[in-house]
């Protein structure tokens, strides 16, 4: 007895398709993060690092121009603060460090001669004093005695003056120096230390 064979249908293969829970599950996750960063940059006052995304469009030369804009107000900014804070050198230091004085403006005085001043009750013209440690021909010898002035305690200036028949010389000292008490402690300080200093005198009606 023969048998009828048909041929069986083919089952036809579904695509698979993922678990929809495990999706939104990503995409929730994925929102939350970008969520999450944009209100920290908010926070941090920082530009929000999707904003290229609302202006895809935006030409290069425009951003380009927008960063150099921020930087040069960033720079104008820093500038201002920087006028705005206070000298760092006392007024009479910024007077006198490399400062040219005037042939026939100052002396070598006696701290005795300043005692006699002090005394006086005339008025006389205001002098400044200073301790003079050494004098030199060139700058780099004279900012060297200053370093080791320095390195002792005593903070010192380079006066420079042009001297008749010798040339341009800078001299170190110490100083201003206002007072005849102040005078004498501060040279019996230097000589301590081994400097030998002169007293002198600087007419300021000149300068």
């Amino acid at each position: 007895m023969s048998r009828d064979y048909k041929p069986r249908p083919e089952r036809s293969s579904k695509p698979s398709q993922g678990n929809p829970f495990v999706t939104g599950l990503l995409i929730g996750f994925l929102l939350g993060v970008a969520a999450s960063l944009a209100v920290v940059m908010m926070i941090k006052g920082e530009e929000s690092p999707f904003a290229d995304l609302a202006s895809p469009n935006k030409p290069v030369s425009e951003k380009i121009a927008d960063t150099t804009q921020e930087k040069a107000a960033q720079d104008k900014e820093a500038a201002a603060e920087e006028k705005t804070k206070p000298a760092e050198t006392a007024e009479d230091k910024t007077r006198f460090d490399f400062y040219t004085i005037l042939p026939g403006s100052e002396r070598q005085v006696t701290t005795e001669e300043v005692k006699i001043k002090e005394q006086s009750t005339e008025p006389s013209v205001k002098n400044t004093y200073f301790l003079q440690v050494g004098a030199f021909q060139t700058e780099d010898e004279a900012d060297n005695m200053k370093a080791t002035l320095a390195l002792q305690g005593f903070e010192a200036v380079v006066q420079t003056a042009t001297i008749p028949n010798k040339g341009v010389w800078h001299r170190v000292r110490v100083g201003p120096l206002k007072n005849l008490e102040l005078i004498n402690k501060t040279k019996a300080d230097l000589a301590s230390n081994g400097f030998k200093s002169d007293l002198i005198t600087i007419n300021n009606e000149t300068q």
